[in-house]
């Protein structure tokens, strides 16, 4: 299938083409809520020397939604995420987070407001269990600095807080798994439970399904909608198939602005964006 046309959606009628399915979202997965946004960004721009990595972006998160950003390779994604987290600081614009304005902040400061970020490369601690890295993560969110004559495993509800994320990342019966042992979707699950454990209102995720099979897209796909319900979700994925199962709305980027924002019905018709798609001018 051709890029524009996962974009656009596959034909309609008898003659369309057997795609993969992921399954139905609700249909009040798609309505946009009354409510605040958790995340906003406005008039974001980044430059590094002449050019404009991002440029002029704004876009908003609310709360039980996921916000999906696509383009192509180059358009500004990674570096928006960036701009959104704390990795880069922007050359102009600001960030807003739970009603905060977080511009220029550092990661570890707007993780603390409620932000839990995923990289495209999976970042866990291979040689320990998944356990032990949850806890880890869990641990990062002690109000006082580590305590040397305590075990780790005596705070209660530390270690409550670390099975509630294993718990909700479907990684009940692999918790004491060697983390470099267990298969890549179940090493992108631990990542999530990892960013749960901090207990975030915010997931920004960079490519969840980057390298999965089909089943185990399915259950990444399974279990970022089940964590909609209690957070927003900012995700970056080319898995088109799953974008458009997802996203209860779109930001489309070609390099580096915003062409397009809406519902996904609103980006399947749009004209604009199945020629970036094509490389063609509209």
């Amino acid at each position: 299938m051709s890029e524009v046309q996962r974009v656009a959606g596959p034909p309609q009628g008898a003659d369309a083409p057997t795609r993969r399915e992921w399954g139905s979202a609700p249909p009040e997965a798609h309505e946009v809520a009354s409510v605040g946004a958790l995340l906003s960004a406005k008039n974001l721009t980044k430059r590094f020397g002449g050019l404009a990595a991002v440029n002029d972006v704004s876009l908003e998160l609310l709360r039980n939604h996921i916000h999906a950003v696509i383009g192509p390779n180059g358009a500004g994604k990674s570096t928006l995420t960036n701009l959104l987290s704390g990795d880069l600081p922007p050359t102009s614009g600001s960030v807003r987070l739970g009603g905060q304005d977080v511009t220029g902040w550092n990661p570890e400061k707007i993780s603390r407001q409620g932000l839990g970020r995923s990289y495209q490369k999976t970042n866990i601690f291979l040689p320990f269990t998944v356990w032990e890295n949850v806890r880890l993560a869990a641990q990062s969110r002690q109000p006082h600095a580590a305590r040397w004559l305590s075990r780790a495993t005596d705070f209660a509800a530390l270690n409550e807080r670390a099975a509630r994320a294993i718990a909700l990342a479907g990684l009940e019966n692999r918790k004491d798994a060697i983390a470099g042992t267990i298969s890549h979707g179940e090493q992108r699950q631990l990542e999530i439970a990892m960013t749960l454990a901090t207990e975030p209102q915010v997931l920004l995720l960079d490519e969840p399904l980057a390298g999965m099979g089909v089943a185990e897209a399915e259950r990444m796909v399974a279990l970022l909608l089940s964590l909609k319900k209690d957070h927003g979700i900012l995700l970056v994925e080319h898995d088109m198939d799953a974008v458009f199962t997802l996203a209860d709305r779109l930001t489309v980027m070609v390099d580096g602005k915003v062409i397009a924002s809406g519902t996904p019905a609103d980006i399947r018709a749009d004209a604009g964006v199945q020629a970036a798609y094509l490389g063609e001018e509209s």
